[in-house]
């Protein structure tokens, strides 16, 4: 399926979207995906359920293929920087990667003065904060201002609520070793350096991004979860920012910034139970928007979709067949 098609089939997407898979392998269930495991590595099924505030609010029809899809392109194109994780994608929505020591903390990029959420730079810098995560911020800064230069600042790796800290914070923490920081800190700047060329040349601006790490059984850091997709990252459409910005406007966003902001204006996402349903034109909104990233970044590639497919059946082969390889 090409992005100029996805109008004439949002509707059928709609009734099919994946919120879980069933294969018939013991899983732990994300928050987006779902994780088998099997001798030494992994089947990451990547659903259509969307994550925000640290839970999954809605789901976003065609979102795990672009998703997937999107993250093994990037994948492919960043081992000069750092290797990852990726051994095959036998079913557009499945990933299979090697088995590793997760780097319990994510490493978080920031090009620009924005972010809604309670670990966003903006949230902490109108309210007075200049340092952030060993990071000096300058006064004078507006929201969706650039920054100086990029900054790391790191999180947590929590299924509940991740927390800033600094990278000495987490190397005093035993979180990881300071070999490991300097290497992945190097690692995420040099990616997302790279990341904003390509997302420049596409029309785009990477105004943040995160990156996880993992150890693999030979002892090297490598790259793993995901990369410079709309749900990890937030991508601005570059040739609308300055009108917007000099009007006093959100930029204009090719994520999920804006159902974020839906919501929060609608409800306290972090501490209500139930939260509202997402409007479907909201929902088919984002789909328009991560296809449209998916395809300016990847130069048109198509989104493989069989309408005749089986989705679980495939879905739950691809695991079976990728875990036993």
């Amino acid at each position: 399926m090409r992005f100029s098609e996805l109008d004439s089939h949002i509707s059928r997407l709609l009734r099919d979207v994946l919120e879980e898979s069933n294969a018939s392998v013991p899983k732990k269930v994300g928050k987006v995906r779902d994780i088998y495991t099997g001798k030494d590595r992994i089947a990451l099924v990547s659903t259509d359920r969307l994550s925000a505030f640290d839970r999954s609010i809605t789901t976003i029809p065609l979102k795990g293929r672009i998703l997937n899809l999107l993250s093994a392109w990037w994948f492919s194109e960043t081992r000069h920087i750092i290797d990852n994780h990726l051994i095959d994608i036998p079913h557009p929505n499945v990933l299979i990667a090697k088995s590793c020591k997760t780097v319990p903390v994510e490493f978080v990029v920031r090009g620009y003065m924005t972010g809604s959420t309670s670990t966003s730079l903006w949230t902490h810098y109108k309210k007075g904060v200049r340092k952030y995560c060993g990071n000096e911020i300058p006064e004078g800064l507006r929201k969706n201002d650039k920054l100086p230069e990029p900054i790391l600042t790191p999180t947590t790796k929590d299924d509940e609520h991740d927390e800033p800290l600094s990278g000495a914070e987490a190397v005093s923490r035993g979180l990881l070793t300071e070999q490991v920081w300097e290497q992945a800190s190097a690692a995420a700047l040099a990616l997302f350096k790279f990341g904003s060329k390509v997302a420049e040349d596409a029309g785009y601006i990477l105004a943040d991004t995160k990156y996880e790490m993992g150890i693999d059984e030979s002892g090297n850091l490598i790259l793993i979860d995901e990369i410079h997709t709309p749900d990890s990252s937030r991508f601005w459409k570059a040739a609308s920012l300055p009108g917007r910005i000099s009007r006093g406007e959100e930029p204009e966003s090719a994520d999920k910034e804006f159902l974020r902001l839906w919501y929060a204006d609608r409800c306290d996402p972090y501490k209500d139970e139930n939260l509202p349903e997402a409007p479907k034109e909201l929902r088919l909104e984002l789909t328009q928007r991560y296809f449209g990233i998916y395809s300016a970044l990847t130069g048109g590639k198509e989104i493989p979709y069989d309408w005749e497919e089986d989705t679980q059946k495939a879905i739950a082969e691809a695991v079976a067949r990728g875990l036993r390889e």
